[in-house]
């Protein structure tokens, strides 16, 4: 996610998140537990525990894959939907959680038998007419009527997320736990799962999804049934779905990537030139980062007033105005989005206290790419976060210890980049670029955390950077930076 635009409560959610983990440890298996038919079911946890939103993701089962079946009719029209989870218990299962909020709930069946279910805040519970085992495949079906006007706001630089309404349709905004707006499901960053999507319209209006366009389908009644595959596992706050009329802008990228733009029909030509910058922005990075991680790419030009963009897997929402506006200002959010797809997308967020990661380095390749393109200077923007970093440090939570309040603040962007940049005045450029190929490739299509980054690089530059790395993403106070001893931290009194 990009925008460039400039506790007690902390305790209270380590402490439910402490509770929460001592649920799963209590439920996880044991190395020298009873074979699996004879362990007694129980409840899977409520969440994950994490410490910014503890009951988000849920205990007791992998998802496998889901479908999503949405008859969407006209924009702020409520119009019914289904969600289908093919999934995997963990442990034996009395019942188990889906995060879902606020949609109107029909009928929950579990391998087709009525289930009974309970709801609190976004906690679906569910209760199968028989236990599930341990190990054990199961589906469960979810009826609903979605809402698509159903937001919800941050006081950060997300803003509103959720459904989006546009003029003739919608767009999704799930970042951060939006998505259980959309479908119930195991709503956390490190949970990930293929998605089919089929999304009924009428036939002057286009879906679109994640991944690969599978068929398009006229219907008796008139309406068309769009179906997409998202092709790798994604997590649910990088899903998207949108309805319009937009127009699909085909085109190759470098090495014969497919690319695809879905844009309202009325801003095709006000945004072609920007546009066409893609297959550019894509060989800059894989110069840098090795190769595109997905099958596809291209850009959901969002017709909505909100200033954020967003890193939908294969398809990242970009608003208008980024691309009605300055070339430079264009280009650090394409850069930007398109950076997320290795950070964030393809090696995904292990917790919420992990985006530095993805945010810091989206920012570094932007700021890095627009110096080198008619932007403002790298350096300076760095000496500037560095000037301000025990500010943000009081006000937002360091790098990889954030609040959750302040999760989407400026310390996640420049102020996670300058570690990055920090890193590379450590231990050399050379040495920095093996180190973010080998983080890019190495855990490829897989969840990591802060700490696996401090060991891989580690390993790669062959010295222990624990105690480089561990102030620059902890400490109260910023350290020196390398290779600047001019450079000057403001006091945060």
């Amino acid at each position: 996610m990009s925008t460039n635009r400039t506790t007690t409560r902390r305790g209270a959610q380590l402490a439910l998140a402490a509770a929460i983990t001592a649920t799963v440890a209590l439920t996880a298996p044991v190395s020298q537990a009873a074979p699996a038919a004879a362990e007694k079911p129980s409840p899977g946890a409520p969440g994950l525990g994490d410490p910014m939103f503890p009951l988000d993701g849920n205990g007791g089962y992998r998802v496998e894959r889901y479908y999503l079946d949405f008859d969407w009719q006209a924009p702020k029209t409520p119009f019914e939907a289904t969600t289908t989870i093919k999934a995997r218990s963990t442990q034996a299962l009395s019942r188990f959680n889906l995060d879902f909020g606020g949609n109107t709930l029909h009928k929950v069946t579990v391998n087709g038998s009525a289930a009974g279910t309970s709801r609190e805040g976004d906690e679906l519970t569910v209760t199968p007419k028989s236990p599930i085992g341990k190990g054990s495949s199961f589906t469960v079906e979810v009826t609903y009527t979605a809402d698509p006007t159903q937001t919800r706001h941050r006081d950060d630089a997300i803003e509103d997320y959720g459904w989006i309404p546009t003029p003739d349709g919608t767009v999704v905004y799930p970042q951060p736990n939006g998505s259980r707006l959309i479908f119930p499901g195991n709503d956390h960053p490190s949970q990930r799962a293929p998605i089919t999507f089929r999304i009924t319209t009428p036939a002057d209006r286009t879906a679109v999804a994640n991944g690969r366009l599978v068929s398009r389908t006229a219907r008796p009644d008139g309406r068309v049934r769009w179906t997409y595959d998202s092709e790798q596992p994604l997590s649910t706050q990088l899903v998207q779905l949108a309805v319009g009329k937009f127009q699909l802008v085909d085109s190759e990228g470098p090495g014969g990537i497919p690319l695809r733009d879905v844009v309202p029909d009325a801003l095709v030509e006000p945004t072609a030139a920007y546009r066409k910058l893609t297959p550019d922005h894509l060989k800059w990075l894989q110069e840098r980062l090795g190769p595109y991680p997905f099958n596809r790419y291209g850009l959901l030009v969002g017709d909505t007033d909100l200033g954020v963009a967003l890193e939908t897997q294969t398809l990242s929402l970009v608003p208008k105005a980024d691309l009605l506006g300055t070339k430079v200002d264009a280009e650090r959010n394409m850069v930007h989005e398109l950076t997320h797809q290795w950070f964030g997308d393809s090696v995904a967020l292990k917790g919420w206290s992990d985006l530095w990661l993805s945010e810091g380095h989206a920012r570094f390749y932007e700021r890095e790419y627009s110096e080198q393109h008619g932007g403002d200077s790298f350096e300076a923007a760095m000496k500037t976060a560095y000037q301000n970093h025990d500010i943000w440090r009081r006000d937002y939570g360091a790098p990889a210890e954030p609040t959750e309040p302040n999760l989407f603040k400026r310390m996640r962007y420049d102020g996670s980049a300058l570690v990055l940049y920090a890193l590379r005045e450590q231990v050399g450029d050379a040495t920095f670029q093996k180190i973010e190929r080998a983080w890019v490739s190495g855990l490829k299509g897989r969840t990591a955390s802060t700490q696996q980054f401090v060991d891989l690089a580690s390993k790669v530059a062959g010295e222990d950077l624990e105690g480089f790395l561990h102030p620059w993403l902890y400490g109260s106070k910023t350290p020196p930076m390398p290779g600047h001893p001019d450079w000057v931290v403001d006091p945060a009194v």
